[in-house]
């Protein structure tokens, strides 16, 4: 780890990255085209990037089935293959519905394979250096971020947004060819570990398939079969889903409930930021490049985070650092609410971008440092389903709040409001979680050394507790 072939591996990351998690809010740009190709509301059309945006993340559980059985290389390439299929689909698309089903659903999910599988190997391939490698992968993102706009804004005027999105499917293919990358590394212990997990995969699948483990020859052995099958689906939960992660690891609890609420309003500015800029009468291809400077502001300084975290003076409080950006975030919101021009949303881009960075080079991170990296995968899995949650309702609720006020800014000063709490929630409850800890640990310290299961009873010193030697 950390060397070698582990640099290759981080650049097939950086354009995997490059290539999933910035399109949904390039969908923006073709926001207003889409609406009039299918005379549809604002909220009916926010669906396409938000179905796209949730199954991006609430494919979790999924990606770390295929790749706990497959591998982090095959998945990638198949993630690759199905946004690449299903964007050029889309450009045939007749219906919003389909378009719902295509760059929905299909191409959400093929974002996923791919985007948590090259996070998923960054863990494997990087250990002392983790930290750096996550932000280093995450500027891929960001260049993504600053070119993709560009080139949809281009294919939007060149071509039409039917052309546009079969040369962007055209363009996702490339995630096969990073896939082939990721070569996997293998050691005798992997490989008798993967040769055993097999062997469990295929006793459960057995289980749950053979007709003669469901029938049996008496109550007895169907009634045992069937305690057995539910405590295989039950390990099988808690393998992929890690719901007693959830349950008894409070800062993971924590982490994913307040990123899941973050969620809410934490994407919608990007949908909706173009749209908004070209109703105050701002140019189309400036309001673009808004969304360039956003990217081109997370090139530098994703990498950045991921130094300042590595300091020792945020060693262990790097969850702080997030919460914080996560309240900036929020509040920057309110600028772009406010403001009425070109020079108020360049500044709201540029104090979003930087908080953006942050928030994007620690998350997985933070989550890194709160589970087992042996759980990763299955907590990454649950993370992601939940926060898919609020993610799939949030732009259509900005969209319907646009429909009854018809001002974007209302929908700017809920996403504060949503963003800035999340980021407080987290904050504050891991400092008390910490408070608690330090407490605990300080009461042990000044515990006797003695066993705890030991009772003892203090004896008034005028009366004998033992009989004396006569009277034994």
């Amino acid at each position: 780890p950390d060397k070698g072939w582990s640099w290759v591996v981080l650049m097939g990351s950086q354009i995997v990255m490059g290539l999933t998690l910035p399109f949904p809010s390039c969908m923006g740009i073709f926001f207003t085209e889409l609406q009039k190709e299918f005379q549809t509301s604002n909220s009916e059309t926010s669906w396409v990037p938000s179905i796209m945006l949730a199954l991006l993340h609430a494919g979790g559980p999924l990606c770390s089935i295929l790749v706990e059985r497959y591998g982090c290389r095959i998945t990638v390439m198949l993630g690759g293959l199905l946004s690449g299929i299903g964007m050029a689909a889309s450009s045939f698309c007749q219906t919003i519905g389909q378009l719902y089903f295509t760059a929905g659903l299909i191409t959400g999910l093929g974002f996923c394979f791919s985007f948590q599988s090259s996070v998923t190997v960054l863990g494997f391939y990087f250990v002392r250096r983790r930290a750096l490698a996550n932000a280093l992968a995450s500027t891929g993102t960001a260049i993504g971020m600053t070119l993709l706009p560009l080139l949809s804004q281009y294919l939007l005027v060149e071509m039409g947004w039917r052309g546009g999105f079969l040369i962007i499917g055209a363009l996702f293919l490339n995630s096969c060819v990073c896939g082939a990358l990721m070569r996997p590394g293998k050691s005798t212990k992997d490989i008798e570990m993967e040769n055993l997990e097999s062997s469990n995969h295929q006793n459960i699948q057995n289980v749950l398939s053979d007709p003669k483990a469901l029938s049996g020859t008496t109550q007895c052995n169907s009634d045992h079969d069937t305690q057995s099958k539910a405590r295989r689906f039950v390990e099988l939960l808690q393998q992929y889903m890690a719901f007693d992660l959830f349950c008894n690891n409070k800062r993971y609890q924590i982490y994913t409930i307040g990123v899941t609420w973050a969620f809410l309003g934490f994407m919608v500015p990007l949908v909706y930021l173009v749209p908004y800029a070209t109703s105050i009468g701002m140019k189309e291809n400036k309001a673009a490049l808004l969304m360039a400077i956003l990217g081109f502001i997370n090139i530098f300084m994703r990498p950045l985070s991921g130094v300042i975290s590595e300091l020792r003076v945020f060693s262990g409080k790097t969850i702080y650092l997030f919460s914080i950006a996560l309240v900036v975030n929020g509040l920057s919101n309110c600028i772009c609410g406010a403001g009425v021009g070109l020079p108020s949303l360049v500044a709201y881009c540029v104090l979003y971008g930087i908080s953006t960075s942050i928030i994007a080079s620690l998350i997985f991170q933070v989550l890194m440092e709160t589970v087992e990296m042996n759980r990763f995968s299955s907590a990454l899995g649950l993370f992601t389903i939940l926060e898919s949650i609020t993610m799939i309702i949030g732009p259509p609720l900005a969209g319907l709040l646009v429909d009854v006020t018809q001002k974007y800014s209302y929908v700017f000063f809920a996403c504060s409001a949503v963003t800035a709490s999340a980021g407080l929630f987290i904050g504050i409850s891991f400092f008390i979680l910490e408070k608690q800890d330090s407490k605990m640990r300080l009461m042990q310290s000044n515990s006797p050394p003695h066993s705890l299961d030991c009772n003892y009873l203090e004896v008034p010193l005028e009366k004998e507790p033992f009989p004396s030697d006569s009277q034994a």
